[in-house]
Formats: C-alpha cells, structure tokens, sequence
C-alpha cells in the first residue's frame, strides 16, 4: 500500500444481530446461532437472520415501490448501506464510489424465476434485471443518489474482501477521496445448500457445535451456511471517526488441481499474508480472525500456512463460522466486524472447542483472511 486507508464506520447483518452491541454481546458467549431449517428434499443447520431483523429487512422493501421485487441479497446490501454511510456522515454530496459484492447474488430469486420458467415455458419480466450481479451496486447508488462510480463483481467466498482491495485501489489512486465496500450474500435456498451438500462439505452433525470451524481435529466436514451483509466507509482521511487503519492488504492465487481444492499448507494463504505484512513485523501481529470454512481441508489448511509464516510468534487465532455460518461472498467483511470489535473492546473472542491459546496483553494489529474456490486469498491487517 502506497498510504495508509482509514475505516470511518461499518454496518452489518447477520445471524448475531443488526447493531455492534447486540453482534459484541453474542460473541461474549459461547453459543452458536445456526438453526435447523427444513428445505424440500431435507433438513439442515442455517445461519439465518432473527425475525426481529427480517423486520428490518421488510421495511428496506417496503420503503420504495421498486424494491418489492429486489433479491434478498440487494435488500441486505442496502440495509447496511444505509447504515454505515449515515454513521460516517455521508451524503450525496460526498459523490462516492460503491463496490458491493456476493458470490451468488440474487440466489433466491434466480431460483425462483427458473422454476416459473420450467413449469410455464414463460420467463417473468423482471428476472434478467433483478438477477443480474451488477444489480447489487446500482440499487445502492440509487437508493443513497452517489453518482461515484459503482462495482458489482464476485470472487468466490472472498468476494467481500475483494471489495475493499478494490476501494483502497480507487482511493489510492486519487480517484476517489472515499469509497463504500461490501459484501452480501442470502444463499439459504434449496439448490444452495443441496451443491454444498453434494460436495460432501455440509455438516450431518447434531451435537453442541453443528460447525467445527477451526477444529483442525475433526474427521468430517462440517461446514454450515449462512446469511448476511456488511458495509464498511473508506476514507483517505483520518477524522474522529475512524475506528481503524488499513495498514496492509495481500493476495493470491495458487494453481488448481481441482475445482475446490487448496494445497495441503495453503500456499495462496502463505502469499497474501506475506504481502499483507510487507512493511510489518509479523511478531507484532496480535490476532488473525481466520477464514476457516468448517471443512477439513480448508480449516487444517489455513492452519498449516499460518504456522509457516509466523513460526515460532503464532498470533491469537479466530473464526466466526462456527457461530454464523459460512457466508460465502460477504464471509470476508463479517470477519473484518469481528476485529473491529475485539480492537475497540480489547478481548479476544476464542472459539470454545479450539487449542486452549496464549492471550496476547493488547490488541494492536489484527490480520483478517478470506479464500474461495479458485484458490483465490485475500489478507488484509488492521490496527487500533
């Protein structure tokens, strides 16, 4: 990074709640908030949002005609959007850029709409428009009137964090004095979960914790899936604000030899961390909220690239996924609310079932990670 980037305010939505007291206060315990939900052809733990928020989300369509066609994942975009940007005090005026992004999209409604279309032979009017990926982005410039230039895109499961290397590009580029990112993803739909399910990734279990994210000892996958979207307000600037610095971002993408697969120690990982840390001593590194999907791979993996690149100075490690689910494109943004929250209350949140671990004495830097199939990571540091 050629400056550092300053992150002024952010808004989220997830299984844990719609506000950062009610979200704080479910990560001070020690309970999951997945729920057994019943598709068509089964049955299955989700991380889906409280009725309480639905409300919320309710009220978002309602609040103008032409979002009572809108995909969930639109509607969760521009309920965090709303939020965030009303927080850091901006208005139309500010003129700034938006890159929301999701790994599926308009999941729900695309399913339905082909549905429609098989049983009719008819498509519905408004199905290309409604589920097209870009369709996230421009409904938020519409719905906050910035004429910033808008970006609608998917990565896989770091899609959201993509977002935020591509509103730090913008700003460091002098195009833009500030950027609004995100990442929204409503993927709790029958054909979903069933190709999760068909990878042999989602969770049979039914005991305390139905995702073992982080548990490097597990001998089945137990990913599970989840809802949400998070916003986050970046500025060049520095004011009262801020909540924290972006310090470092990293990247990478190692060679496939499969659709979902990532090496044995996570070479793609290995690569992002260490260009996150360029300019930072990695022993000064207090925390890593991990990417850590539930999977066998994919947790023992992160695990594996982590030791390699801190050897003997391992920070304190985390994941959220065991109380969520997995989110897929706005699982990386998620994470990042996770460290804000733990640098602005100074306490780590551990995951009950993990290695017993060393506290650090402050919170100071905290290295976030998001990875996709396609091999695709993302590694952003933040500070205090």
């Amino acid at each position: 990074m050629t400056q550092p980037i300053y992150i002024n305010s952010w808004a989220s939505i997830s299984a844990l709640g719609s506000n950062p007291e009610t979200i704080w206060q479910a990560y001070l315990d020690n309970n999951h908030y997945l729920k057994k939900r019943d598709f068509n052809q089964y049955t299955a733990f989700v991380g889906r949002l409280a009725d309480e928020d639905y409300k919320l989300i309710e009220n978002i369509k309602n609040s103008d005609n032409k979002y009572k066609n809108l995909d969930k994942s639109v509607l969760f975009a521009l309920y965090t959007a709303r939020l965030a940007t009303k927080k850091a005090g901006w208005d139309n005026n500010d003129n700034f850029g938006v890159n929301f992004g999701s790994s599926r999209g308009a999941t729900e409604l695309f399913e339905k709409y082909h549905q429609e279309f098989l049983k009719t032979g008819v498509s519905s009017t408004l199905s290309s428009p409604t589920t097209t990926l870009g369709n996230i982005s421009s409904w938020i410039a519409h719905d906050l009137q910035t004429n910033g230039p808008e970006i609608s895109h998917s990565i896989t499961c770091s899609t959201a964090l993509h977002s935020l290397l591509n509103g730090i590009a913008w700003l460091q580029a002098g195009m833009c004095s500030k950027f609004l990112v995100g990442g929204s993803e409503a993927p709790l739909t029958d054909f979903t979960v069933a190709q999760m399910k068909a990878l042999k990734v989602y969770s049979t279990k039914n005991d305390t914790y139905p995702c073992k994210a982080f548990d490097v000892n597990k001998t089945k996958n137990t990913m599970v899936l989840g809802e949400g979207a998070t916003a986050v307000c970046l500025d060049i600037k520095k004011n009262n604000q801020t909540v924290a610095t972006i310090e470092g971002i990293g990247y990478a993408t190692e060679s496939l030899q499969h659709n979902t697969s990532v090496t044995k120690d996570a070479e793609c990982f290995q690569k992002s961390m260490k260009m996150a840390l360029k300019n930072t001593d990695p022993s000064t590194v207090d925390a890593i909220v991990m990417h850590a999907p539930g999977t066998i791979k994919g947790d023992s993996s992160e695990v594996n690239a982590i030791a390699k690149v801190f050897e003997n100075h391992q920070p304190f490690l985390t994941t959220n996924k065991w109380k969520i689910g997995h989110t897929f494109g706005a699982s990386g943004l998620l994470s990042l609310e996770l460290a804000l929250l733990m640098l602005q209350h100074q306490k780590t949140i551990s995951v009950p079932f993990a290695p017993v671990q060393k506290q650090p004495k402050k919170l100071n830097k905290i290295l976030v990670n998001a990875v996709g199939f396609g091999g695709n990571a993302v590694s952003v540091l933040i500070s205090k």
